[in-house]
């Protein structure tokens, strides 16, 4: 079942099954404010169980009802018609889910290559740039392990020079961020690889770091996973090289889906690890896919269009906002998220005297409230990352929960 296109005009999601797909629960987030409560109606849309309060999204989000019937559709074709089903498929991704995702991004179909997931798309991104013996990459000491272990691993197979620039958490000024790179510019650097936002939700200057190293000739590598979904990227504006995001997290896609973005300009620059044809724009493995979750990332897109990524920025920052409040009212808590210029929409991170984070996230499991820790960045943190489907009862119940741990 496929998500029409109705724009903010209104969102009609069928129900459980094709049996009784007339019977339709309607939204629109046409003029609706950031502070509405009617963006509590947009839960009955997924399928999270009752008394449930998922507040770890930038781990993994929720698909909703539709893209789960999307994904259980294809599986059961290709159950009852193999060859039929996959060529349909197939068609399907090539035709429509390409296109749409290209368009959400702002590039050519040609430029993306689908992957289970952005730890995937960065290592053929890392892998797959040309470089030799005793070129140097400039990363930073923030990346998510699967954004820095490809570079670890080119380094010890191929002899490269990877230097880790300190990057502060909370995060400094744009001004400083850039001057940390310039500093760490040899004769021999070719590319920077750093992360569009942090797991700790730290927003990058990610077009001027693009521009800076434009400037000077470098290839830039963009790790995306947490960033996509949250607020609108046109990745041409952008002018990174590479781009690698996954989308089962704000993009609400089924679980094991993600792309490699290539811009056509830079393509020469890079080599797939698979295909030898310099002519192709493919950098993912051959074979046999997972063609009824590819085919549904156009549904979650277009789910996530018709709301509006204007709306979905919006509501993703008054719950932050609102859950930062929240937390400075409470003593014995210091915010480590910074300002609106320097920080992602929906992801907060807090440390709380007293409070082992690692623990705190079991302790609120138990009361079915999902959060994640930060123990990384010298930080003892807690981070609660919410999206449109989140309400703001929600968050004072994890707070107060929370905060009955320091005492």
């Amino acid at each position: 079942m496929k998500l029409t296109a109705l724009g903010l005009a209104g969102l009609s999601i069928p129900g459980c099954s094709t049996d009784d797909a007339q019977r339709v629960i309607p939204f629109s987030a046409q003029g609706l404010e950031a502070d509405s409560p009617r963006w509590n109606d947009l839960r009955s849309h997924f399928g999270l169980l009752d008394g449930v309060s998922y507040l770890n999204n930038a781990s993994i989000g929720l698909p909703p009802r539709v893209v789960s019937q999307s994904v259980a559709d294809g599986y059961r074709a290709q159950s009852e018609d193999p060859i039929h089903a996959k060529h349909d498929l197939q068609d399907r991704i090539r035709e429509s889910t390409l296109p749409l995702l290209a368009r959400f991004f702002g590039v050519q179909p040609e430029e993306l290559t689908l992957t289970p997931n952005a730890s995937v798309a960065l290592h053929l991104q890392a892998v797959g740039l040309n470089l030799r013996a005793g070129d140097h990459v400039i990363i930073t000491t923030q990346e998510h392990p699967a954004g820095r272990k490809p570079w670890k691993y080119r380094e010890a197979r191929n002899g490269i020079e990877v230097t880790e620039v300190f990057i502060p958490s909370p995060l400094p000024s744009t001004e400083d961020i850039i001057r940390r790179f310039d500093d760490a510019i040899g004769p021999r650097t070719r590319a920077i690889s750093f992360c569009h936002v942090t797991r700790g939700g730290h927003l990058y200057p990610v077009t001027d770091l693009c521009e800076w190293a434009r400037a000077r000739g470098l290839t830039t590598l963009v790790d995306g996973a947490q960033a996509v979904g949250q607020f609108g990227i046109d990745l041409r504006d952008m002018g990174c090289d590479a781009y690698s995001a996954s989308l089962h997290k704000w993009t609400l896609g089924p679980c094991g889906t993600g792309f490699l973005f290539v811009s056509r300009d830079a393509s020469e620059r890079f080599s797939s690890s698979f295909e030898p044809d310099p002519a192709s724009t493919s950098y993912g493995a051959p074979g046999t896919a997972d063609f009824a979750i590819r085919a549904s990332v156009g549904t979650a897109i277009e789910f996530v269009e018709s709301i509006g990524m204007g709306q979905v920025e919006a509501r993703c920052r008054y719950l932050s906002d609102y859950l930062k409040s929240a937390l400075e009212s409470q003593s014995g808590v210091r915010l480590l998220s910074g300002e609106r210029d320097r920080s992602a929409p929906g992801s907060t991170i807090f440390e709380i005297d007293g409070v082992d984070a690692i623990e705190a996230v079991d302790r609120l499991a138990a009361l079915n409230i999902h959060i994640d820790e930060h123990q990384r960045d010298g930080h003892n943190a807690i981070r609660i990352s919410t999206h449109i489907y989140n309400a703001a009862n929600e968050i004072d119940n994890a707070v107060r929960s929370l905060m009955e741990l320091s005492v």
